[in-house]
């Protein structure tokens, strides 16, 4: 296990900065080290997020980006320029990255698939289906033995992300949209279309069903992100969980359930 240091281990927690389809950012670790995944809305409030969370900018020891969609890299630019942190993302979307100028330093080419250990963390990435130039999901393994997995922008569940999920104690997994408030709601029917696609993003009920799968094989902590702001709500994305488990698992005894703010109210969960 990298980096593991008996009687120095600091409990680990996730720390979702950003949840939505506006922008999204999420700390992984402790106050003293960890990682962040995406780098959404702004370098201003993405400081600002880590902060109220008490987590000093010097405790990112890296971060690692998804893909290549503007509400997981609008703060990139501004981050990248100010902060001398590595930043991670696969070769398709370094490439873009840089290409389109939202990189000028410390990029690290992460193929997918390959573990990088930062710090005390060992972080390995997997493809998910998303219509982005090469989106991925991460794997996280903590100081202490216990893993993360974090997974949004996915149309469907493939075998992979699957295999990925049933690694963790902890998962953050997108529950993006209700079915019924997509098909009626105000979007122009491309983007409807485009949303509910294999490519797209997860309904409630296919995050449901997923989730199922996992509560049986033994997770016990699970985070609910990327709820859309125009499609969704935490009540709803939650009612679609419940229902799916109907009476099989009980929350607070079988399962610990969250669900990940637009913006940080400094919730955190522990491993």
């Amino acid at each position: 296990m990298p980096g593991f240091r008996k009687g120095r281990v600091k409990l680990s927690r996730i720390y979702p900065l950003f949840s939505s389809s506006s922008g999204n950012s999420c700390f992984i670790g402790n106050p003293s080290e960890g990682i962040l995944i995406d780098a959404g809305l702004s370098c201003r409030k993405l400081t600002q997020a880590l902060l109220q969370n008490d987590i000093p900018v010097e405790a990112v020891k890296a971060v690692f980006i998804t893909h290549d969609h503007t509400d997981h890299i609008a703060a990139l630019k501004v981050f990248n320029k100010h902060y001398d942190i590595p930043v991670y993302a696969s070769a398709k979307t370094m490439r873009w990255l840089i290409d389109h100028g939202h990189l000028s330093r410390g990029c690290c080419q992460q193929e997918v698939g390959e573990e990088i250990v930062v710090g005390d963390f060992a972080i390995k990435s997997f493809k998910t289906p998303h219509d982005a130039i090469e989106s991925v999901g991460y794997k996280i393994e903590m100081p202490d033995g216990k893993t993360c997995v974090y997974c949004t922008d996915l149309g469907h569940v493939t075998k992979e992300v699957d295999e990925n999920l049933r690694l963790a104690d902890l998962v953050f997994l997108e529950s993006n949209y209700d079915e019924n408030l997509l098909r009626n709601g105000p979007y122009p029917f491309a983007l409807k279309q485009r949303i509910a696609s294999p490519d797209g993003h997860l309904s409630n009920s296919a995050s449901a069903k997923e989730l199922h799968s996992l509560i049986e094989n033994g997770l016990t902590k699970i985070v609910l992100g990327h709820l859309s702001r125009e499609n969704n709500t935490p009540q709803i994305a939650e009612n679609s969980l419940m229902r799916e488990l109907g009476d099989e698992f009980t929350r607070n005894r079988d399962y610990l359930l969250y669900i990940a703010p637009v913006e940080t109210t400094g919730m955190a969960v522990t491993f």
